[in-house]
């Protein structure tokens, strides 16, 4: 048993130390290992299989709306990148650059793409040319390199894998409606897929994509308080089209500049999953996301009977993502293991199991035992499975309701965020000033305007002026 409680032992207490905790958790429970190559990370099996259902669920909900994927090249000129001002100052202290190809120096650098917009709006400027081109839905999954200076696993590393979609519309409503039809697909696939909920809504000016005309994003709140930006949907306009010159001539013969959208979402939500659902002992998977949905552990397998009943359980549960563990390992160490993991349900079957004709189901999120008859196996795992996920919802729904505030004035702002990490819902008169004062005496800064408003002052919490929009406000990763 010494054993067993050690791999529990080498994770820190959230309470304790929850930087620390994170850190415990993500090489515990085996999903990354670092690499030698400074702030990148190796995503392990068990890391990139989550990454995988991600993208395959993701994947299935872009196409139900007309998107199609692409690929795009990881290299971008120099020349290119400049034609859009403010989106190149914007991602210029990130840029990493490759200046020489073999033995000799290039005549122009080659950017390693922080994101693809300038490649898209190239191919768009050749490929569009009627309203019949139109609407053009590409997306494609890519990693990216961002020079960062500080790095953590998923939450930021010089080079991760995302997702990033660009559309070109014939219209500013079409290109408007995709914009928010995407981030809604984002927060519906959290919540249904990810048991996470989300607070969606419009990105201050200050805080918007470089070179966008308006940004909206997904947020969700961590278990220390923090908020986590979790994917984000933009609106272009014609700024792009017509820095690259894409146009169309309309049903009116008329040359018309196209409307582009971007939206990602990339590893930084397996982080997402970690700090929203796990626990002291390690990971917790929402079933619907877990690559490993159950654990078989047979106990005593070397009696007689047991191995064969427990390969019998797993061939006929085979609709389910199901593993069995029939290693030499202890019953206790194998049943760490699976906590660390997250795997949402073991199987526990022994011989007083089969002798008694059923199985012990246990939840990995409450620890609940549930007995289970053999002839009712698939229906009743069936049903525990859904109930987890409802349940793992409806806890980080409470959690981020019963940690979200309102804060009338600067002062009870001030105090709210020093003694209550959370959300602060507060009224703000929209300036850039006010957003730079708040951030620069609490140190959070604000994540959306919400699409549901509320109005419960008149005045802005920071300058007393008249109030303009309510915001969400917090610190965040």
């Amino acid at each position: 048993m010494a054993q067993d409680k050690k791999l529990v032992e080498a994770i820190t207490s959230m309470e304790e130390d929850f930087a620390q905790w994170y850190t415990d958790v993500v090489k515990k429970a085996e999903l990354i290992e670092y690499s030698s190559v400074r702030g990148c990370m190796i995503l392990r099996p068990n890391g990139y299989a989550i990454w995988e259902n991600i993208q395959k669920q993701l994947d299935a909900d872009f196409k139900a709306t007309g998107v199609e994927n692409v690929y795009m090249p990881m290299f971008i000129p120099e020349s290119l990148l400049q034609k859009e001002k403010d989106h190149v100052e914007g991602f210029a202290p990130e840029v990493a650059w490759v200046t020489q190809g073999g033995m000799e120096p290039l005549q122009e650098r080659l950017c390693v793409r922080p994101t693809s917009e300038t490649l898209f709006c190239d191919l768009y400027a050749n490929i569009i040319h009627s309203y019949r081109d139109l609407p053009k839905l590409y997306n494609q999954w890519c990693s990216v390199v961002r020079w960062e200076k500080t790095t953590r696993p998923f939450l930021r590393s010089t080079e991760f894998l995302w997702q990033e979609g660009h559309t070109a519309h014939a219209t500013a409503e079409e290109a408007e409606e995709r914009t928010i039809q995407m981030l809604n697909v984002y927060a519906d696939f959290c919540e249904r897929v990810l048991a996470i909920p989300m607070i969606k809504g419009r990105k201050s000016d200050k805080e918007k994509f470089a070179g966008a005309h308006a940004t909206y994003t997904i947020e969700a709140l961590m278990h220390d308080g923090k908020a986590l930006q979790s994917g984000t949907s933009h609106n272009f306009g014609d700024g792009f089209a017509r820095a690259f010159d894409i146009q169309y001539t309309d049903k009116n013969n008329t040359l018309q500049y196209v409307h582009q959208t971007s939206w990602g979402m990339s590893t930084r939500i397996i982080g997402a999953i970690i700090m929203v659902h796990g626990d002291d002992s390690g990971l917790v998977l929402p079933p619907r996301i877990a690559p490993v949905q159950i654990m078989i552990i047979p106990i005593n397998q070397n009696k007689e009977g047991v191995l064969d009943k427990a390969y019998e359980l797993k061939d006929r549960l085979k609709a389910f993502k199901v593993g069995l563990d029939t290693s030499d390992k202890s019953p206790g160490w194998k049943f760490s293991e699976q906590e660390v993991r997250g795997i949402p349900l073991r199987i526990e079957i022994g011989p007083k199991d089969i002798e008694a004709g059923q199985a012990v189901i246990v939840r990995r999120d409450t620890r609940e035992k549930i007995t289970a008859p053999f002839e009712d196996i698939e229906a009743r795992v069936s049903e525990v499975l859904e109930k987890m996920q409802s349940d793992m919802l409806d806890r980080a729904r409470a959690h981020r309701d019963s940690h979200t505030y309102y804060a009338h004035d600067m002062a009870e702002f001030e105090k709210t965020i020093a003694e209550k990490p959370g959300f602060i819902k507060a009224m703000w008169c929209g300036s850039e000033a006010c957003e730079n004062e708040i951030k620069d005496k609490t140190g959070a800064t604000s994540r959306c305007m919400p699409f549901e408003q509320e109005h419960f002052t008149d005045t802005c919490v920071c300058c007393g002026e008249p109030a303009k929009v309510m915001a969400y406000w917090g610190k965040a990763y």
